[in-house]
């Protein structure tokens, strides 16, 4: 099992999987929520094409869950409302 945080709080997660499929995994169905009408978010495709499983991973926003590989000693944070560029 691989530690992580997710919120502040202690998490753990299996090696190889994605920290989306971790997120998953940990009963988090949504990620983020729309910048229009706040409407929760999450994992969808998978692969890097619908952008719904964006997350802050170690303090950079934005980051593509399906596409990160989970590692030993990440901060990720579900990230609410609009994104920020730049971020």
């Amino acid at each position: 099992m691989l530690p992580f945080t997710l919120d502040g709080l202690p998490a753990e997660g299996r090696a190889g999987d994605t920290v989306a499929a971790a997120l998953l995994a940990l009963g988090h169905l949504a990620c983020r929520h729309s910048a229009v009408g706040g409407v929760e978010r999450g994992p969808y495709c998978m692969m890097g094409l619908c952008f719904d499983c964006l997350v802050e991973i170690d303090g950079q926003g934005n980051r593509q869950g399906c596409l990160t590989l989970l590692r030993p000693g990440m901060a990720i944070r579900l990230q609410p409302g609009r994104r920020a560029l730049g971020q």
